[in-house]
């Protein structure tokens, strides 16, 4: 059994297998894990919004999907694993607050979902899974030895994607 690395909101975690990767109360955030069945070296991004470039003076690069999946994909890179092997899985994007009207705040989680896949796309990373939106936040853990995305949500059974 490996060790459970923590990764904090707006932040970024690499390992390799048997560690497990976790970030705690993803809610209208995104948990990106990208993993290399090769090496089995994985990283984990909490993102807490979709565009660095609404933001003067971010110095936080994994506050955003579009610095933040980057800058992963980078320290894989470091580590050896060449990015046409990466894959993801991504959780989370809830819509946590019922907002009226059309406000920017409005529906947050989508807005990340949207920009998290767009960065992947880009970058041509295939995600193979997907638990986003709906209304609740998930604990999300990603096993470096085998790629499983676990998502656990409070009052919901376990998933594996």
């Amino acid at each position: 059994m490996g060790v459970v690395i923590k990764v904090g909101m707006a932040d970024l975690k690499t390992a390799k297998a048997p560690d497990i990767l976790t970030t705690l109360g993803l809610g209208s955030c995104i948990g990106i894990a990208l993993w290399d069945s090769t090496t089995k070296i994985g990283g984990l991004a909490h993102i807490m919004l979709p565009d660095s470039t609404k933001i003067r003076n971010n110095s936080n690069i994994a506050k955003f999907a579009d610095t933040g999946i980057v800058e992963l994909v980078r320290q894989m890179e470091a580590l050896g694993v060449p990015k046409r092997r990466l894959v993801a899985k991504i959780a989370g994007g809830a819509k946590m607050f019922e907002v009226s009207g059309t406000t920017s705040v409005g529906n947050i989680g989508e807005k990340n979902a949207i920009a998290s896949k767009k960065v992947l796309e880009e970058l041509g990373i295939p995600i193979l899974a997907e638990d986003t939106g709906l209304n609740y936040g998930r604990t999300v853990e990603l096993d470096c030895s085998n790629g499983d995305y676990i998502i656990k949500a409070v009052g919901k059974s376990v998933k594996t994607i």
